[in-house]
């Protein structure tokens, strides 16, 4: 197992943009509750640790994984969020259930990412046992709720500086090596 005995989780503060000018949509499926409500808290704790602001946060419910991509793409229609978050848990059973609602959100999700100019985040567990789905959402192997938050800051401010490139004549990104973090805000580096 490529995660046995690491925390995935850790980030450096000062390698991220400052979030406090994002809104940002969560889709949580109340399937496996206690995996997504862990996820969910891992989301919300990453954000609010990079400067996101309460007011700029959406949540939404759905029943289940297979509904995430119907809400995200709603949430992107009337909320114009910067990004979108869409936190599930499936785990697998003793039919084939499983992989359908495992393709089938995978696929949707990217489909979103193709067909939007908002970035849809894919925090979906599809581990093979509870346990591996506690591992991942605040467990022995940290929380793919933070990893999916600090992913949505850098496709947020990644879509902001793509909109502001295309404003002013299409120029180039910069790459993560010519920037660096001071005080939440991106600088050239000399």
């Amino acid at each position: 197992m490529a995660t046995a005995n690491k925390n995935l989780s850790n980030y450096d503060k000062n390698t991220i943009p400052n979030a406090k000018d994002f809104r940002f949509g969560i889709v949580v499926s109340e399937w496996n509750e206690h995996i997504t409500e862990g996820l969910y808290s891992g989301t919300i704790q990453a954000l609010s640790d990079c400067g996101a602001l309460h007011k700029n946060i959406i949540r939404w419910n759905v029943p289940g994984s297979f509904e995430l991509v119907y809400a995200a793409k709603k949430m992107i229609e009337t909320q114009k969020p910067d990004v979108v978050i869409t936190i599930g848990s499936v785990i697998k059973g003793e039919t084939q259930h499983f992989d359908f609602v495992c393709d089938g959100v995978t696929q949707g999700i990217k489909d979103l990412n193709v067909l939007s100019d908002v970035p849809v985040i894919f925090c979906v567990l599809t581990d093979n046992t509870e346990q591996q789905s506690i591992d991942r959402s605040g467990g022995i192997h940290g929380n793919k709720g933070t990893e999916a938050a600090i992913a949505a800051i850098k496709m947020a401010y990644l879509r902001q500086q793509a909109n502001v490139g295309h404003q002013f004549g299409n120029q180039n990104l910069l790459g993560a090596n010519q920037l660096q973090i001071e005080d939440g805000i991106p600088k050239l580096k000399e």
